[in-house]
């Protein structure tokens, strides 16, 4: 069964050798240009998406409104994304050994933030590749639901997620 990352996991596309991706850095933060009047009562977040070249030759990248999806809560509720205080990569070439970083603030009701799912799909070289997805919650540090190595994968955000997926409880029951 296809697991998602957690958010501060690097995630790599087989399609375009040496190209790898994470979603990191969920926290709480006030957009730079104001509040949007549409996310009054919320709490605002922000993520930031890297694009990392680890390849031989540049990467036409791009990541704009509409390629990224964040969801937020039990229910996998839309998030409120504020596309007026958010960066995007539009266009960019990353040449090997250098990364793009798009910076996307959302807000959402305080107690559905402590589960966000953000979904990614990058056009490359005006190719689509494969929608990847990460999960996590505000408040934790990147990669607090990665297992160390040598331990066995029975807690944490990695963990929970998957046994949501298959229809289970915490406790294991169906």
């Amino acid at each position: 069964m296809y697991e998602p990352n957690v958010v501060g996991d690097w995630q790599e596309y087989d399609e375009h050798a040496g190209l790898r991706v994470r979603v990191h850095r969920l926290e709480p933060a006030e957009p730079p240009r104001g509040r949007d009047d549409a996310a009054e009562g919320l709490t605002y977040f922000r993520v930031r998406v890297t694009v990392e070249n680890r390849g031989g030759r540049h990467l036409g990248i791009h990541l704009e409104d509409g390629q990224v999806d964040v969801r937020i809560g039990p229910d996998g509720e839309s998030a409120f994304l504020d596309w007026r205080n958010s960066q995007f990569i539009e266009g960019f070439d990353v040449y090997p050994l250098r990364r793009a970083t798009a910076v996307l603030y959302g807000a959402g009701p305080e107690a559905s933030l402590s589960q966000v799912d953000v979904q990614v799909q990058l056009r490359v070289d005006e190719e689509w590749a494969d929608r990847r997805l990460w999960s996590g919650a505000l408040g934790l540090p990147d990669g607090a639901g990665a297992v160390p190595c040598g331990t066995a994968r029975d807690e944490g955000v990695a963990h929970q997620v998957s046994a949501f997926l298959r229809g289970r409880s915490e406790d294991g029951s169906a």
